[in-house]
């Protein structure tokens, strides 16, 4: 039902006008009455806000931490859904920070309680962040696992009901299972290669309730910005086929962490390609009574993707990185140009199976959906242009992944020509105030912008250490500065860095801390924050995370965060006329500031930052001291 507005709309006055109204008196009065600080900053943003709505514009609010970004971003959002009747949409950096704006004590929880602002917000997740139910199925024919019997113990009776549908409440979210490492997740929920369209239990699918469930939102959808991408990247497809998009029609969008929206559409239009996914599929189709020709189009399909992959791991560049370079040789690319032929012959070959009716009919929708998106993925691949390519692990399998590297085109034509406010929020989107860099990389022309800085006294309540190190005492500095027992975030580039600190821990020292990865990660989010864990190691929280007072006192930088070397920032690197000016040295001061961003993040927090450099990265001090906060103490 659609709810009123949070004010009095007259005939004199427009609904901007009483928008205005209706904020100041909040900001000014209602909100510090009850002990809120009245910021300067935070008012200036949410007016700004109220511009970009009534121009619909796009618009850069770059504002430093401590301006209070979400209440002013959320009272012009919940106020303009409510008056156009189409939810607002806040689409966050990154899966694991969307429940962090709807956690007990944050910023919706303070404006329900405060103002008595009954804000409908629901939750939209990634779709990998649900279970499937066939992935489940699969897994639990397979292994004999204690976390197996958990899901299938928490599955609704109605999942497997015989006859009419009963009504079923949305289950099976990543965070119904707090207890299941990420390794184990990957086994049973859903992942790009799965078919929901052809499923015959999608209607029973905790995906498809979820989905229902947040599209009837009339205030507020909280999305990551992945999710985001992947709606505009499939809306035309899925709207071709049938099928709904995967976010409902908005009214206007919050990107939290903005600066991170192209690598979000980036990540949305890459192709996947397994080694054995194929192989597995196909053999589910070799049912009796199929014809001849079929089968031995099926098996020469096999056996060219198995020889396509022997030739891709014959072809990658040694490297420790996740991302493995591929240096493209003729035969890898006339085995691509074979496969493409396969496919074309079998896909002829299943238009007449599917009129004999001797393969099940979901199973052959579903065969015919893969190998389109598979033919669509080999021709980007061996067409040799700008695409960026590598091979890694996903889901437990070697993956050949395939990503355009221009994005502007696409964004300008699904995103900023539709004439939706959109809302860029972060505290790092401008280079010295100047925002040309991140609309040129996003092929935005027209925009406004502002920049206000954080209203914390800084040197009142923080010290920055840089410490000197080698590389192979980092880890003993790390455990003698968790002898104190402070409550502490460690920081690392990538998954491989932290995992290589864990492996120098000692035994003791590792039984109180946390690694992401171990547990679901809002979980051991929870369970930093109400002391349970004393220390957590992480290598994505470099933003959004909201740990006030004495749930956070030290942040410690173990390596300072440059990108990897890897196909994607390789690319990056080869396309830029000064790739430490262009690539390394921006990415590097941006997430250090948004990681040194996590310890204050209100007038009450205080605490220690502490950053380790080894040989190589000491240089790098002429650059990164001019972001800091207070004058560093080198240690």
């Amino acid at each position: 039902m659609r709810q009123s507005l949070p004010f009095e709309l007259s005939k004199e006055k427009s609904f901007f006008d009483s928008l205005g109204d209706w904020m100041g008196d909040v900001l000014y009065d209602e909100l510090p009455e009850k002990g809120f600080e009245c910021r300067d900053e935070q008012i200036f943003m949410a007016y700004q806000i109220e511009q970009a709505l009534k121009e619909k514009n796009v618009l850069f609010a770059e504002a430093g931490v401590g301006t209070g970004k979400t209440i002013a971003y959320l009272l012009p959002a919940v106020s303009y859904a409510r008056y156009t009747g189409k939810p607002a949409l806040i689409a966050c950096a990154d899966e694991t920070l969307i429940d962090q704006l709807v956690k007990e004590g944050g910023d919706v929880h303070k404006l329900r309680d405060h103002l008595g602002l009954n804000i409908d917000v629901r939750l939209a997740k990634s779709r990998d962040q649900y279970l499937c139910i066939k992935r489940f199925e699969e897994a639990d024919r397979q292994l004999e696992a204690d976390w197996i019997e958990d899901i299938a113990d928490s599955m609704p009776d109605g999942v497997y009901a015989h006859g009419s549908m009963i009504a079923l409440q949305p289950y099976g979210e990543r965070s119904d299972y707090p207890m299941i490492s990420d390794d184990e997740w990957q086994m049973v929920n859903y992942n790009a290669l799965m078919q929901c369209a052809v499923c015959d239990v999608r209607n029973r699918c905790g995906q498809t309730l979820h989905r229902a469930y947040y599209r009837k939102s009339t205030d507020l959808i909280i999305c990551s910005q992945d999710f985001l991408m992947e709606h505009l990247a499939t809306k035309e497809s899925r709207e071709r086929e049938g099928q709904l998009p995967l976010l409902p029609e908005v009214s206007m969008i919050v990107l939290d962490e903005g600066h991170l929206l192209e690598y979000a559409a980036q990540k949305a239009m890459t192709y996947k390609v397994q080694a054995h996914t194929i192989v597995n599929l196909l053999e589910r189709l070799m049912v009796d009574g199929v014809r001849e020709r079929t089968l031995y189009a099926m098996e020469r399909l096999q056996d060219d993707h198995e020889l396509f992959f022997d030739q891709l791991r014959e072809d990658l560049v040694a490297s420790e990185a996740d991302r493995k370079r591929i240096e493209k040789s003729a035969r890898l690319l006339a085995l691509g140009k074979r496969l493409i032929a396969d496919v074309e012959q079998l896909l002829e070959e299943f238009v007449f199976e599917s009129e004999l009716y001797m393969i099940p009919e979901y199973e052959l929708n579903m065969a015919e959906e893969f190998l389109e998106h598979y033919v669509a993925s080999l021709r980007i691949f061996v067409a040799q242009g700008d695409a960026v390519d590598w091979l890694e692990e996903a889901d437990g399998e070697e993956t050949l992944v395939i990503m355009p590297r221009l994005i502007t085109e696409v964004l300008e034509e699904t995103l900023f020509a539709k004439k939706t406010p959109i809302v860029f929020s972060s505290a790092t989107l401008s280079v010295k105030k100047d925002f040309s860099y991140i609309a040129s990389s996003l092929g935005i022309d027209q925009y406004q912008s502002f920049s206000v800085p954080s209203p914390f006294d800084y040197e009142d309540v923080m010290k920055i250490y840089v410490h000197e190190l080698t590389q192979q005492n980092k880890a003993a500095k790390v455990e003698e500065l968790l002898r104190d027992g402070e409550k502490t975030l460690i920081l690392f580039k990538s998954k491989q860095a932290m995992n290589a600190f864990k492996s120098q821990l000692s035994m003791m020292a590792r039984l109180t801390v946390a690694f992401e990865g171990d547990r679901e990660l809002s979980a051991i989010v929870r369970d930093f924050q109400d002391g349970t864990v004393q220390t957590f190691c992480s290598y994505h929280l470099w933003e959004g995370l909201d740990l006030p007072e004495e749930a956070l006192t030290r942040v410690i930088i173990f390596d300072l965060p440059f990108p990897p070397h890897d196909p994607l920032f390789d690319a990056k690197r080869s396309f830029a006329q000064d790739a430490f000016k262009e690539v390394e040295l921006p990415f590097m001061l941006l997430r250090l500031q948004q990681g040194m961003g996590r310890l204050i993040r209100t007038s009450n927090d205080y605490g220690d930052i502490h950053i380790l450099v080894n040989e190589e990265e000491r240089p790098m001090r002429q650059y990164f001291e001019d972001i800091l906060a207070v004058e560093p103490i080198i240690k």
